[in-house]
């Protein structure tokens, strides 16, 4: 290092003593690089005199000494090397000097456009063609297909290909709830559960989809709708080679195979396989109904519930079959009619075997080796396996009777009771058709 940088070196402007001329550099202030020149800190009367910057003096010691001498005339902000104030200029102008010839995306930072060619130097993944910049997170996201899953709860034995993914699993144990939101008091165990969440009170949705201008809250959530456009599906069920857009879509069929039902109520003991239904079910017990319709002013338990309820006043049916060309309002619905044409019976009865098309028909089917009857009449206190059943029941009470027999006019409470009824006409015109040849 030159003798001048270390030799006692007062201040030009304020006669501050340092002990050498490198010492006394962040004193001194800011230097612009322009006018070549640096003005004293401690005595701002002293802002127009300038002293000329030490040639010798290199990057790498401005590093150590903490000096920031060029500075943005736009922003303000300082840099320690002159190449980084150019970079950083390029924000304001605009300029973007870094082409790929790829793709011809253009950049104005050296490090995102390298950061950017490695999409197309190979982090692919062969499985579902996502592209990475990271080659950790790659090997995270392999395990998604790899079904590797190193990280073990020890509540519930449940394993997880991310640690991330398992601290958070395990605030499900714990109930922690840290995240509270300052406008409705909601609490959630994530930050970006509650940063989600709070869109819903400013409306904010900034993901735009490029193909039917549908708006998202989430990032994630546009990248799910969008392979509806795309029909791409890249999460496989190695059970049965089903395929599912989204991976909350794949976590939750995949319970169907294992009969995981990690969602456990407090208040009645009943398990779930689906984070969203056990919170639906929770509201059964506290009543809570936050989600309104603006035309009706209906109040239902969940979001996806008003989703499907505003079908009915916008007449909108977005899922068509492409067998018989169909369309429904709700994926559920879609589902279901699916089955019929596939003839699939993914839900078995481990009792008899039985094996049914939906969830629920194998819930109500399992009622009869149980012989529970979880509804009841209020009026009679007669106990029911079905809901069906019991709001049929209940029209005797009420004296509703809203099956018609078209033949004579008469109503009944029950399909069943007409049916019977029905069958008597039947046998009228039967009888009526074989009386001449009998009379003869």
């Amino acid at each position: 290092m030159p003798s001048a940088l270390l030799s006692p070196s007062p201040c030009c402007f304020c006669g501050r003593q340092a002990n050498c001329a490198l010492l006394s550099l962040p004193h001194t202030g800011w230097f612009t690089p322009f006018l070549g020149r640096r003005v004293c800190r401690s005595n701002p009367s002293h802002a127009p005199s300038c002293l000329p910057i030490p040639h010798s003096l290199q990057p790498t010691q401005l590093i150590h000494t903490g000096e920031k001498p060029y500075r943005c005339f736009e922003c303000g902000k300082c840099f320690t090397l002159k190449s980084s104030l150019r970079r950083h200029q390029r924000m304001h102008t605009g300029a973007k000097l870094y082409k790929c010839l790829e793709c011809e995306k253009c950049y104005t930072d050296p490090s995102t456009f390298a950061k950017h060619q490695r999409v197309h130097a190979g982090e692919k993944c062969l499985e579902c063609g996502k592209h990475f910049t990271n080659p950790s997170a790659f090997a995270r996201h392999q395990r998604v297909h790899t079904e590797k899953k190193p990280y073990k709860c020890l509540e519930c034995g449940k394993h997880f290909s991310l640690k991330s993914s398992l601290k958070r699993h395990q605030k499900v144990h714990t109930g922690e709830k840290p995240y509270k939101c300052l406008e409705c008091g909601k609490c959630f165990s994530l930050k970006s559960h509650l940063m989600s969440h709070q869109k819903v009170h400013t409306g904010e949705k900034p993901f735009k989809c490029t193909e039917c201008w549908k708006c998202f809250t989430r990032k994630s959530q546009l990248t799910v709708h969008y392979r509806v456009h795309t029909g791409e599906k890249p999460y496989k069920c190695l059970e049965c080679g089903k395929c599912f857009a989204s991976p909350s879509a794949f976590t939750k069929h995949r319970r169907v195979h294992t009969g995981e039902k990690p969602y456990k109520c407090l208040e009645c003991g009943k398990c779930f396989a689906d984070p969203s239904a056990f919170t639906g079910h929770q509201r059964i017990h506290t009543g809570e109904k936050p989600y309104r319709c603006l035309e009706c002013g209906k109040c239902l338990a969940q979001k996806s519930q008003l989703m499907r309820h505003q079908r009915v006043h916008t007449g909108e049916k977005p899922y068509k079959c492409l067998e018989c060309g169909k369309c429904f309002g709700a994926p559920s619905t879609f589902a279901k009619h699916q089955r019929t044409h596939m003839g699939e019976k993914p839900y078995k009865c481990l009792e008899c075997a039985k094996c049914f098309s939906l969830k629920s028909n194998l819930m109500t089917h399992q009622r009869i080796h149980t012989g529970e009857k979880p509804y009841k009449c209020l009026e009679c206190e007669k106990c029911f396996s079905q809901k069906s059943v019991l709001i049929s029941h209940q029209r005797i009470h009420k004296g509703e009777k809203p099956y018609k027999c078209l033949e004579c006019a008469k109503c009944f409470p029950l399909k069943l009771a007409l049916l019977k009824h029905q069958e008597a006409h039947v046998d009228e015109k039967s009888f009526d058709y074989t009386k001449p040849s009998s009379i003869q």
